[in-house]
């Protein structure tokens, strides 16, 4: 064992001790970071604006600041952006984080002096974590790669600003340059395919022993050393162990992952946005994330079968359920209020704090009140696939309401690797699945209102494809894995 690795565990036992005191003391530690963020702000364009001064509790608060979106938020954002001084919080930000909206265009997520740190810290305490209940340390001496976007930065009336994770680039610490990978020079590469193709000539022949990125993206890097090796990536990176993600559920790329690695490796489950980190996986065998209470954001929760009525509750972390369908709403030392992430989330734990990611709030098929959310089409496709070799590179469902012959239907868009024997067995017991999670849809399916569902393939990387159309091909970019609509399938037929 190297020094490395024993002062890995070293800190990590020590990060371990010290974040029990927060979440042995959730609703205290939520209490603190809420009063810090308002008195720190209380002097900004938007404390004043929204009477912080006078806010001496959360009921308070929650009658003086109403919950938005970006759109809610533009107005003062977009003073931030031209320049302007002590508008959401003292000063200005250190970087504006700029995403790609459905609605609003371009996004300006800012990030502070104060915000930032906890974006490395909670990277490196979900490491750390890892070190601390598993005891495995040695990958520490091996490569690491992360994919992400380039770490080249525009600026701004001062303020730089980029993809999040090209950003935190900008932040790895020193300890991990050495082992660190791509090189700068690739990691700047715009070009996505051009951008993998060289990760693959400048990694292929390293030890590499943690790899990082949103699955679908890590999924063609590994295609791509299969080809280039012809052999599993486990063969070719002996020492890989540990693959660290976000962004999407894994569950549904597990089974393709691991006949690509040729074994199951561990892997750390992060929830990071460009608004804050919000959780992340702290237990190989409990599931779901810590939700970070420590972290310079207030939490409030939504119930989603509420979210869209005349004036829904608002509830604090002591007020949450398990199993409920919560929409996250945030107020972060990065200037965000009541602001509304778009996700959706559930309790799995209440001692600790734990969630998983239940979807989008914008993401959804209710075309006849079915409401069927993410979380559901994911489960439904995995428990298709158990117990078969059918394996999925990638999926979308969307509702087709105008067929042209019979009833409507949900249509599942599928991208097979392993496509199953019998195609209408297969779409059955996603249908199954489907109303056993959801009973409004079995209320449809059983009064014919709606028929089963239809399962349409698609051609072999046809979703890079329309993510390439769309100009959204790699980095941080999702696809979403439902629509109301079919402006996604539209492109398939």
């Amino acid at each position: 064992m190297s020094l490395k690795s024993i002062g890995a565990k070293i800190f990590a036992s020590i990060i371990h001790n010290r974040n029990q005191k927060w979440i042995s003391n959730p609703v205290a530690t939520q209490q603190k970071v809420f009063e810090s963020l308002l008195a720190t702000a209380k002097e900004t364009q938007f404390g004043k604006d929204h009477n912080f001064g006078q806010i001496s509790s959360y009921t308070d608060f929650a009658k003086n600041v109403p919950v938005r979106d970006y759109e809610g938020l533009k107005d003062y954002v977009e003073k931030v952006v031209n320049g302007e001084e002590d508008i959401l919080w003292p000063g200005k930000p250190l970087y504006f984080a700029k995403t790609s909206g459905t609605t609003s265009g371009a996004k300006y997520i800012p990030l502070t002096r104060e915000s930032m740190p906890f974006h490395i810290q909670a990277a490196r305490n979900a490491i750390l974590g890892y070190i601390h209940e598993t005891g495995k340390a040695d990958f520490v001496d091996g490569k690491m790669i992360f994919l992400q976007g380039s770490p080249e930065l525009d600026e701004k009336h001062g303020i730089k600003f980029g993809r999040l994770s090209g950003i935190v680039a900008h932040f790895v610490p020193a300890y991990l340059q050495k082992n660190r990978m791509p090189s700068w020079e690739t990691n700047t590469i715009d070009d996505w395919e051009t951008k993998v193709d060289a990760i693959v000539a400048e990694t292929y022949n390293e030890d590499m022993a943690v790899i990082s990125g949103i699955p679908s993206w890590v999924q063609m890097y590994f295609e791509k050393l299969q080809q280039k090796e012809g052999k599993k990536v486990g063969d070719i990176f002996k020492n890989f162990n540990l693959f660290i993600y976000g962004g999407v559920n894994y569950e549904p790329y597990r089974a393709k992952f691991e006949n690509l690695i040729g074994r199951k490796v561990d892997s750390i489950e992060l929830f990071p946005a460009s608004e804050g980190f919000f959780a992340y996986q702290d237990s190989q065998t409990e599931k779901g994330m810590l939700l970070l209470l420590n972290s310079g954001i207030f939490y409030e929760f939504i119930k989603a079968d509420e979210f869209f009525t005349e004036a829904p509750r608002r509830y604090t972390i002591g007020d949450v359920e398990l199993g409920v369908n919560y929409v996250l709403i945030i107020s972060t030392n990065a200037g965000l209020w009541g602001y509304n992430i778009g996700d959706t989330i559930a309790f799995t734990s209440l001692s600790p704090y734990r969630v998983i990611v239940t979807g989008r709030i914008k993401h959804y098929i209710s075309a006849f009140g079915e409401h069927v959310i993410g979380k559901e089409v994911e489960t439904a496709l995995k428990l298709a696939m158990e117990g078969t070799m059918v394996s999925v590179n990638e999926f979308t469902v969307a509702p087709q309401i105008n067929p042209e012959n019979g009833l409507p239907y949900h249509e599942w868009f599928i991208e097979f690797e392993n496509e199953p024997h019998d195609m209408d067995a297969f779409a059955l017991k996603i249908d199954g699945a489907m109303r056993k999670q959801n009973v409004y849809y079995d209320d449809l399916i059983v009064g014919n209102v709606l028929r089963t569902v239809v399962i349409t393939k698609v051609q072999k990387n046809g979703f890079q494809e329309y993510m390439k159309s769309i100009g959204k091909l790699g980095g941080q970019n999702k696809l979403p894995r439902l629509a109301n609509d079919r402006k996604i399938v539209d492109f398939f037929k």
